[in-house]
C-alpha cells in the first residue's frame, strides 16, 4: 500500500513535481510555424501545450487514454439525499460491466480503455452526519487504491464516478474546503425535489458542525466526509501528477474528490483540465474557486467519467491539427 499513514500521504501532495517548459514552448514554437494565422485556433493551440507539458514530450501522444470510473456506496444515504436507493450503486456497476452504461457508448467513442473499480461497494461509509465517512485505514486504503490504478505508459487519464449519494458528499467538501455555507455548494443530484434539497443541506449543516475539529486539514476533510470513491480519486490524481500523465476531470464529484491537492499545493492541479461545467449547482463555484476552465458546457450531470470522456475527442482534435497540419514552408504558402 502506497500509503501507511497520513503523514506519508500528506508529504507526498506537498512533493509535486513542475511539468516540462521546455516541451510546451517547442509546442508553441511549431503553432507558430503552421499555415494559420497565429492563435487562430484559440484554445486548441494551448491544450497541446498543455499535454506537451505534463506528458514531459515536446511531441504529445494519445495513444493510450484510460476512462477509470470508481464506485463507492456513502452512509448519509441513510438521510434521505438521493431519489435513488443505495443498491443502485453496485446496479449500475453491474452495468458497466455489461456494457449498458453510457460510459461505456463514450468511452469507445473517444477511443479511450474503460476500468471500472468497486470499493467495497456492500459496505456504506459511516453516515457522516453522525461518525467520520471513514476511519484512518479504510481512507488510506482507498487512496492507495486509486494511487496504484494509475500506470506510468498512459497518455491521459480521465477519472469518473459512481455511488448513490455522492454529490452530497462532494457538497460537503467543498463547504468543507472553501466555506460559504451548504446552500452554496448543494444541488438536486440524482433529481430530489424541494424537501429532499432540504434534507441535503440539513445532512451538510450537521456534518460540518459534527467534524468542526478537521475543518483546517484537507485530507481529514476528506476522510471524514468523503467516500471511498472520492478518496480513490485523489490518489489517482496524485498518481496521475507523479508519473506525468495529464488528467481529465468530468464533474461536480470528481472535482471535489481531488480539490484537497490544490488546497495541499498551490499548482496541485495544474496537470488537470475540467471537461465540462455540470448542470449541478455547485459545480461552476468550485470550478472557479479552482481556477479551472471547463472545456464543455452541454448541461450535463451523469457523472460516470460521461463528459471527460466528450472532452477527450477536443483533445484528439487539437493534437490532430499540431500534427499534421503543414508548415507554411512545406506548403509553399506566403506566411506575410
Amino acid at each position: 500500500m502506497p500509503f501507511k499513514t497520513f503523514d506519508e500521504l500528506r508529504e507526498a501532495c506537498h512533493a509535486l513535481s513542475d511539468g516540462d517548459e521546455g516541451s510546451a514552448s517547442a509546442v508553441a514554437a511549431r503553432q507558430d510555424t503552421l499555415t494559420k494565422p497565429q492563435g487562430s485556433l484559440g484554445r486548441l493551440e494551448t491544450l497541446v501545450g498543455w499535454l506537451a507539458r505534463w506528458q514531459r514530450r515536446p511531441m504529445p501522444k494519445l495513444d493510450k487514454v484510460k476512462v477509470i470510473v470508481f464506485a463507492g456506496s456513502h452512509g448519509v444515504t441513510a438521510q434521505g439525499v438521493s431519489a435513488f436507493p443505495a443498491e443502485v450503486t453496485a446496479q449500475m456497476v453491474a452495468n458497466f460491466a455489461g456494457g449498458g452504461a453510457a460510459i461505456n457508448q463514450l468511452a469507445r467513442q473517444a477511443g479511450a480503455e474503460l476500468l471500472v473499480v468497486p470499493l467495497e461497494i456492500d459496505r456504506p461509509t459511516g453516515d457522516f452526519t453522525q461518525t467520520v465517512a471513514m476511519d484512518d485505514a479504510d481512507f488510506l486504503a482507498a487512496v492507495s487504491t486509486g494511487y496504484d490504478s494509475v500506470s506510468a505508459d498512459l497518455d491521459l487519464l480521465c477519472l469518473g464516478e459512481m455511488g448513490i449519494g455522492n454529490t452530497t458528499t462532494a457538497a460537503a467538501l467543498a463547504t468543507a474546503l472553501f466555506g460559504g455555507g451548504a446552500l452554496k455548494w448543494v444541488g438536486r443530484g440524482t433529481g430530489v425535489d424541494d424537501a429532499g434539497l432540504y434534507r441535503k443541506t440539513t445532512a451538510i449543516e450537521k456534518a460540518i458542525a459534527l467534524h468542526g475539529d478537521v475543518l483546517s486539514d484537507p485530507l481529514r476533510i476528506a476522510a471524514a466526509l468523503g467516500g471511498r470513491e472520492l478518496a480513490a480519486m485523489l490518489g489517482a490524481a496524485l498518481a496521475a501528477r507523479k508519473l506525468g500523465v495529464p488528467l481529465m476531470l468530468d464533474g461536480f464529484v470528481t472535482t471535489a474528490a481531488v480539490a484537497p491537492l490544490a488546497k495541499l499545493h498551490l499548482a496541485g492541479l495544474a496537470h488537470a483540465l475540467s471537461g465540462h461545467v455540470s448542470a449541478e449547482a455547485g459545480h461552476r463555484a468550485l470550478l472557479e474557486a479552482l481556477g479551472l476552465e471547463p472545456l464543455l458546457n452541454l448541461g450535463m450531470r451523469l457523472g460516470e467519467g460521461s463528459a471527460g470522456c466528450l472532452a477527450i475527442n477536443i483533445l484528439r482534435g487539437a493534437l490532430a491539427c499540431h500534427t499534421g497540419m503543414a508548415s507554411f514552408a512545406e506548403a509553399g504558402v506566403s506566411d506575410g
